[in-house]
């Protein structure tokens, strides 16, 4: 498993001002055709979100009062409880809207007809599945990856790549007020 910490990532601005993105990983690394992708967005201001044709997403609130995504005949959805998770298609071109201000999120994203992805919010031991990637992201508590890795706090987590040993692992909460998010990707063929 490969650890990360969202406030060592780097941050790249958005075209549009509007916010940045923390990259925990992109698959394969380097390209613009990602099979899937998992990063941490800080949304500054109210805007249009990217389109991304052929990609579902999953976005979840990690911090903030809340982000409304609308797509007019789509949906209008109000996203105001952290570690709650959100599906939409990347085809579709979305505004934000911030009610109360700035917010963090988790997006995920998988290639369609390449792999899927579902983001769970967790309070238990989970344990990564063989030939299956992902993203596990805690939103609150203390957790450990590994008997003899870091211990892991809010905003920090690990990822890992279908190829990985990871399934020999599981991720385990230490703390009662343990809460995380699970994201599991399957690849479609």
């Amino acid at each position: 498993m490969h650890h990360f910490d969202v406030e060592t990532l780097p941050a790249g601005r958005w075209r549009n001002g509007g916010g940045a993105t923390r990259e925990i990983t992109s698959r394969p690394t380097g390209t613009e055709d990602f099979g899937w992708r998992a990063s941490v967005a800080d949304i500054n201001r109210d805007g249009p979100f990217s389109a991304f044709p052929g990609v579902d997403r999953t976005l979840t609130l990690l911090t903030g009062d809340g982000v409304r995504l609308t797509c007019p005949g789509e949906f209008d959805r109000l996203l105001a409880r952290a570690g709650e998770p959100f599906g939409f298609s990347g085809d579709l071109a979305l505004d934000a809207e911030l009610p109360g201000g700035p917010c963090r999120v988790l997006n995920l994203m998988a290639r369609r007809g390449r792999w899927t992805a579902a983001v769970d919010r967790v309070t238990g031991p989970v344990a990564p599945r063989a030939r299956h990637a992902g993203v596990f992201h805690v939103l609150r508590g203390r957790w450990q990856a590994d008997p003899r890795g870091p211990v892991l706090t809010s905003g920090q987590g690990v990822w890992w790549d279908g190829d990985d040993k990871a399934s020999a692992g599981t991720v385990a909460p230490l703390s009662a007020d343990a809460a995380a998010l699970w994201a599991d990707v399957v690849p479609t063929g």
